[in-house]
């Protein structure tokens, strides 16, 4: 009984951070947001967020963006690639963020290898 009631908290924080992220993204401007969910495919995270930028600039401020506001709201995470700022990512521990130039994302296509399952459209 209490394994299930730490899971659904862990829940519900992933939800927080999830729903941070995807306004901040939301208000940034970002492009072709998508959400996918990670639950029982991987451990490391509930959810992985891709999303792509304009430009460097733009995809560092996005992830600034990010970062500020979820240690605002008092969660820890972590950030590689914000110096070239091609791929940035953001490790928010229950969410993990991807944030690309679209030529790197489609380049790389991280979401694909994750999508065998259920995804969200990132139009919030």
């Amino acid at each position: 009984m209490a394994k299930k009631a730490a899971q659904v908290l862990e829940q519900d924080e992933a939800e927080k951070i999830l729903d941070i992220i995807t306004k901040s993204l939301d208000d940034g401007k970002a492009n072709d947001v998508v959400v996918i969910d990670l639950q029982g495919k991987t451990s490391i995270a509930n959810y992985m967020v891709v999303a792509s930028g304009t430009s460097q600039r733009h995809v560092a401020s996005l992830a600034d963006q990010i970062q500020m506001k979820l240690k605002a709201a008092g969660y820890k995470s972590t950030i590689e690639g914000e110096e070239k700022a091609d791929w940035v990512l953001i490790d928010a521990f229950d969410v993990i963020v991807h944030i690309f130039k679209p030529e790197v994302r489609e380049f790389y296509s991280i979401e694909k290898m994750w999508t065998l399952g259920k995804t969200r459209p990132g139009a919030f």
